[in-house]
């Protein structure tokens, strides 16, 4: 049977992957892609963007049980309803749940009936759901005004990062919109608003993850017998990579649309692609972090 620390970081998978993802892309296309092109798109994703955000919801009620297991003794407690009320309102955890728990709420209803401002309240039930996130995890190890900045830093770290991942996925099919007469003025629009905004999130997103890893570590991850700065090392690697891509397709490729843009639009795109599947391997390993012992 699995033991319930594996069971809680993959919840914490499903449930960061689907927040991030949302968020960046429902910010992208409701803040920087012309209405008439981000109602086009979103609807090209079809049910998945609802399912997304069931998968959401779905894992934070399961992220409870799951705490009040790791805080408890294992999976008796999981379900013994005092001690889930015990951790749901007198622990920090739960208060964080409470969090999460209505920001989910937000991001359910979001997929009413009424479509006016579904971007809109998908992006900040996403949004506000990975904000939450921050309440717990390793700036509660400091006190104070550090502990206040550290808790700044992470969310600047988790939106951007989002952003940043979540606005590839709509970003690949307005890419194909390029050559659709029709589309190409507002594809081009948005693909030069993603560029711009991409350097600054890019940017933030290196350098809020470096003062993380001062706060947290208080010097650079070398030392592989730990499995924390193992895995950490591993994801600054990753990063790194998505990084390399996004330089590569700004620099290399977008120039080359005039002269060739089939294979230049090809090109991009494999790079969006890869560049999102690095960006789950590195929520993977966050989830492991999460319930890691940062030494």
């Amino acid at each position: 049977m699995i033991d319930p620390s594996s069971a809680l970081q993959a919840c914490r998978f499903f449930h960061d992957a689907s927040l991030m993802l949302l968020w960046g892309g429902s910010a992208f296309l409701c803040l920087l892609v012309p209405k008439a092109l981000a109602g086009r798109v979103w609807r090209m994703f079809g049910a998945a963007p609802f399912l997304t955000a069931l998968t959401a919801g779905l894992a934070t009620v399961a992220l409870l049980p799951l705490e009040t297991a790791i805080i408890g003794n294992g999976w008796s407690d999981a379900f013994d309803a005092g001690t889930i009320q015990d951790v749901l309102f007198e622990t920090t955890v739960g208060q964080a749940w409470q969090a999460q728990a209505a920001a989910a709420l937000i991001l359910v209803l979001a997929f009413l009936p009424s479509k006016d401002w579904r971007l809109a309240g998908v992006a900040l039930g996403s949004g506000l759901g990975l904000a939450a996130l921050t309440l717990t995890g390793h700036a509660s190890m400091h006190e104070g005004w550090l502990k206040l900045a550290h808790r700044a830093n992470d969310i600047l770290h988790l939106l951007t990062g989002g952003g940043w991942l979540g606005a590839l996925v709509p970003l690949i099919p307005i890419l194909r919109l390029l050559i659709t007469p029709e589309c190409r003025e507002e594809a081009l629009l948005a693909l030069r608003r993603f560029s711009t905004a991409g350097h600054g999130a890019v940017a933030m997103v290196i350098a809020s993850g470096i003062v993380n890893t001062m706060l947290v570590l208080r010097r650079l991850p070398i030392d592989w017998s730990s499995s924390y700065q193992a895995l950490l090392a591993i994801k600054i690697a990753l990063v790194a990579g998505m990084s390399l891509l996004a330089i590569v397709n700004r620099y290399v490729f977008v120039p080359r649309i005039r002269r060739d843009r089939e294979r230049a639009l090809s090109a991009i795109r494999l790079g969006a692609i890869a560049e999102v599947f690095l960006g789950i391997a590195v929520i993977a390993l966050v989830a492991v972090l999460g319930v890691l012992e940062p030494v």
